[in-house]
């Protein structure tokens, strides 16, 4: 399984992709952040889903940014672009995938901006091919392992914070995933673009790094819970008898 989170506040993008890869019994590290940058063309993918799939759709996309990058003003073009090369993937392996009981599910999120996009973008694209944007209502996408991480993305991230708030939220998000998954695990690749600069920086956090960030987490969590309100559960409790809750 995977952890990618792109998120979309009013100053750029961030965003943050586990490296664990599971093959049968063994376990690898591996980027699943790839960056094209060229002149005013800026933009960051990341997958998750069968590798072979990933990797067979990235070699047939560069091919295309090779030959047409120039043709390429907006963002949503590329995002074509690479749809097409998922679907041309589908067509030559899907029915060799089933027949070997694998799923074709490669899902992508793209995010940057190129010289004719007025704002910075993100997308979400689906096996399918067809995509969707990232809005200012809910400025995230989570692909892979999402369950873990959504709750903490919905209650506290949102438009108007900056980029590294953001970063923060996105990290609890896959520290939470991490905590609860065995197959999402750092390092952690994190890509940061601020808005209208054509530039994307990226930074690997291993695990020694940010160990402590978990475990502060951890003991505001807990302390957190000591200090919620305490009589809405003698409602409940007191039909025990006794003081059943201290």
């Amino acid at each position: 399984m995977t952890f990618c989170v792109g998120m979309k506040v009013r100053k750029g993008l961030v965003g943050i992709a586990d490296t664990l890869v599971t093959t049968g019994s063994e376990s690898i590290t591996a980027r699943k952040v790839t960056i094209h940058q060229y002149g005013r063309h800026s933009l960051f993918l990341m997958t998750s889903g069968l590798r072979s799939v990933r990797d067979k759709a990235l070699t047939y996309f560069n091919e295309v940014l090779d030959q047409d990058d120039n043709s390429f003003d907006k963002l949503y073009k590329a995002v074509n672009a690479f749809a097409a090369q998922v679907r041309r993937v589908g067509e030559e392996d899907r029915k060799a995938l089933v027949e070997a009981g694998l799923h074709f599910n490669l899902f992508s999120i793209i995010g940057g901006q190129l010289e004719n996009d007025t704002e910075h973008k993100l997308y979400m694209l689906y096996p399918q091919g067809n995509w969707v944007e990232v809005g200012q209502g809910t400025p995230y996408y989570l692909i892979g392992e999402s369950s873990y991480g959504k709750p903490i993305m919905d209650r506290a991230l949102s438009y108007e914070l900056n980029m590294e708030t953001a970063l923060k939220i996105g990290y609890l998000a896959f520290d939470a995933t991490r905590t609860s998954a065995i197959d999402v695990d750092f390092p952690i690749d994190v890509v940061l673009y601020r808005a209208d600069t054509y530039d994307i920086v990226e930074h690997r956090y291993e695990r020694a790094e940010l160990i402590q960030i978990s475990e502060w987490w951890q003991k505001r969590i807990r302390e957190a819970i000591r200090e919620l309100p305490h009589d809405w559960v003698e409602a409940a409790f007191s039909k025990l008898g006794g003081d059943g809750t201290k």
